[in-house]
């Protein structure tokens, strides 16, 4: 089609005739004259409408679908990080709770045997000293540690300080087989020697042959002189088998540590030893274990038959 004045003519006229229609279709909306052409033009393109409608409406609740499962990944990882820290602190809490009724324990330890210490961290187990039950600890000579200073924790007997460095000490477990230290029991005050057996063990050598010692008796530290390298007092452990051996001019006995090796954390170096030897009063402030619950037996009593049943 040219553009010439009939073409642009008639093209405004078109324009003119539309916004008259829509102007009448406005204010005519309840009886509007575009009624008819509207139904019609829904009667023609309806059926295609559903049709494009049913096939586009599952790709769009697939794409629905897809958008609400990231979102339920998307808060389900959320809750699983927030859980993952909510453990790890929890965790970290129960540590901080061990550690510090550990402490508690180790301050106990010390002032019922008046032990002047120096707190410290374990941070590594054996060394380069060959096979030896040993530990390093993160405090050294500008903690004012020496070599053959005590070691305990609250529990009791540790060991002994063997070598230092500025920041760091080895410590020689009382289980280790070349560990050796003076004993005294419990009330009876029998002098002994214990030597360590590895692992949760230790041995005493009692000086007197015929000492009466029996399962269960308690022992501790002599000390020496200058308590160097042991303060005295210090809980060893407990006998848990007496040698029958007769004849002997000494007794050996098996001793459980009250210390376990295996878990050894937070330790104290005694780099003040007491005034006066605290005897047994270290041992009179450990808690005696608790004592196992009794079986309860339940006894039925079986009725006897009646007299006149039995005539019967």
């Amino acid at each position: 089609m040219r553009d010439t004045r009939e073409s642009r003519l008639l093209l405004v006229l078109l324009i003119a005739i539309a916004f008259a229609l829509i102007t009448v279709d406005i204010r005519k909306a309840e009886q509007s004259p575009m009624d008819s052409a509207r139904h019609v033009a829904a009667s023609a393109f309806g059926p295609v409408e559903n049709g494009v409608s049913a096939a586009v409406d599952p790709v769009g609740n697939s794409i629905a679908a897809v958008r609400d499962s990231g979102v339920r990944h998307d808060r389900i990882s959320r809750l699983e990080a927030e859980n993952a820290k909510l453990k790890q602190r929890l965790g970290s809490s129960d540590r901080h709770r061990a550690r510090s009724q550990e402490l508690d324990r180790l301050l106990k330890t010390a002032g019922a045997g008046g032990y002047g210490l120096k707190g410290a961290q374990v941070i590594g187990i054996g060394s380069a000293q060959g096979f030896s039950w040993t530990v390093t600890i993160d405090a050294g000579t500008k903690d004012g540690l020496a070599r053959d200073m005590t070691v305990i924790n609250g529990d009791g007997l540790v060991g002994r300080v063997t070598t230092v460095s500025s920041s760091t000490a080895t410590v020689l477990l009382a289980n280790d087989p070349d560990f050796s230290v003076g004993t005294r029991m419990e009330k009876s005050s029998e002098l002994g020697f214990a030597t360590g057996r590895g692992g949760d063990a230790m041995t005493v050598q009692l000086l007197n042959g015929k000492a009466n010692v029996k399962k269960g008796d308690r022992i501790v530290t002599f000390g020496s002189r200058n308590n160097k390298p042991f303060v005295p007092g210090v809980p060893v452990g407990t006998v848990s088998k007496v040698d029958r051996t007769a004849g002997d001019l000494t007794r050996s006995v098996n001793v459980r540590p009250f210390v376990s090796f295996s878990k050894l954390d937070i330790v104290g170096v005694v780099v003040q030893p007491p005034r006066t030897d605290p005897r047994d009063d270290v041992l009179r402030a450990k808690k005696p274990p608790k004592p196992k619950p009794a079986p309860t037996v339940t006894v039925t009593k079986t009725p006897k038959p009646d007299a006149s049943e039995s005539r019967s």
